[in-house]
């Protein structure tokens, strides 16, 4: 589609890669002096255009295309409001209970990913960014309840925000636990109402039917921002970094055998290797690549030149998601490294169905073995079978990711397993 103009100019955009922290403070007076006040009056098909012209996509871990789901959430309350929402009294104490009525939103910053950073260091270094986000989309489809929902210690710098500005009174927090399935989108619903944070079986969807039977959207913050952002400089602003299919910024965590770990914001597509470098890492010092987090795939240290984006990760079974990259030294040992990660996946499981309950567990006794270098030659075989039997089966997407995951470790890690069939390792004597 063409691309419209920005919804205001009053202020230039940044220029540079650091979008989300180019106010260099918290506050918001710092926030003001750089971005400018929030829009004001925004006309609801002109920032769902922008958005759409953006190509801006869910930076939570799903890419969904955000103007999608606001129109969906839009669309479904356009026959009217509903009522009889529940309240939902797990929140901070600062904030009233839900607003019966129409659509609700609510920010997700709840980050269970052990590994991803970005949620957290978004919300401390850049909260008025993610509050003006969540305020402009409740406004653009017309919600009575608007929540953030987050762990303990980024909510406190969520709180201190809205306690500067006088337009944020209506935003409830809510607490999130800090749990692998807490930020899943459903488990954020049921959290938020008043139940526990894990994901549920569901039929029909959020947009039609999430807290309390209204239409319900469920955005990341670092999503947010972006729409922030978009909603003041506009969409050709946005893609002015990145690429045309993976326009503007992201945020990625860095960590694992790296010197400097960190959050990083950077132009979507680029090299893999970029952020890694930014780290402290170097080849020949990088064994292999974990990307997008438990639920991701691996790259090998070969091909960290491949671009951070959906086309150029997709050989290999991974795709950018939240933005985590874990680095592998050559040091480490890919099955062990694999085998703890799904131990603590099978952990962390809801167990509500059968391929969690029993599945889950299964695969990861079976993994550990061969990282033990169990010599049973059975083993590569049945960690297979059991990881396409858990995918596509469960209740959610956990079994699913968690099978990503351990299919990623056979092929990544192939001369490994074989080494391991033959009790020795490739890394360790």
């Amino acid at each position: 589609m063409t691309l419209t103009q920005p919804i205001t100019t009053s202020i230039a955009g940044p220029t540079g890669v650091s979008r989300l922290f180019a106010a260099g403070a918290s506050d918001f007076r710092s926030h003001r002096a750089v971005f400018g006040p929030m829009p004001g009056a925004v006309d609801e098909g002109h920032l769902l255009a922008e958005l759409e012209a953006s190509g801006l996509a869910g930076r939570g871990g799903a890419a969904f295309p955000t103007w999608r789901k606001l129109v969906a959430v839009r669309d479904a309350s356009s026959g009217g409001t509903r009522a009889g929402r529940a309240g939902s009294g797990a929140g901070t104490g600062r904030r009233g209970s839900a607003t019966r009525g129409g659509p609700v939103v609510i920010a997700n910053g709840a980050e269970g990913e052990p590994l991803s950073r970005k949620d957290e260091t978004l919300l401390a270094g850049a909260p008025h960014l993610v509050i003006d986000g969540l305020l402009l989309a409740a406004t653009s489809v017309r919600a009575s309840d608007v929540v953030l929902y987050a762990p303990t210690r980024s909510l406190e710098h969520v709180s201190r925000a809205i306690a500067e500005r006088t337009d944020a009174e209506r935003i409830r927090l809510v607490t999130a636990p800090e749990t692998f399935l807490s930020g899943e989108a459903s488990a954020v619903v049921s959290a938020v109402g008043g139940g526990r944070a894990i994901p549920r079986d569901r039929i029909a969807r959020l947009s039609e039917s999430g807290l309390g039977g209204a239409p319900t959207l469920v955005q990341n913050v670092e999503t947010l921002a972006h729409l922030a952002l978009l909603a003041r400089f506009g969409a050709t602003w946005f893609r002015s970094r990145g690429t045309d299919e993976d326009p503007g910024t992201r945020l990625v965590s860095v960590s694992g055998d790296v010197p400097s770990p960190r959050v990083y914001e950077v132009a979507a597509g680029m090299p893999l290797l970029d952020p890694l470098v930014s780290a402290g890492a170097r080849p020949p010092g990088i064994g292999a690549v974990l990307v997008g987090g438990y639920h991701g795939a691996w790259v090998p240290g070969t091909a960290v030149a491949t671009p951070l984006s959906p086309s150029g990760l997709r050989p290999f079974g991974a795709a950018p998601g939240a933005g985590i990259l874990m680095v592998l030294g050559p040091h480490r040992c890919g099955l062990d490294a694999s085998a703890e990660i799904v131990e603590y996946l099978a952990g962390q499981s809801a167990k509500q169905c059968g391929p969690c309950a029993n599945g889950l567990p299964r695969l990861a006794d079976v993994l550990r073995r061969l990282a033990r270098r169990d010599r049973a030659e059975w083993l590569p075989a049945e960690i297979e079978r059991l990881a396409r039997v858990v995918a596509g089966r469960g209740s959610c997407h956990h079994p699913d990711g968690t099978a990503r995951l351990v299919l990623s470790t056979l092929t990544v890690f192939a001369d490994d397993v074989q080494a391991h069939l033959q009790g020795r390792c490739e890394v360790r004597r």
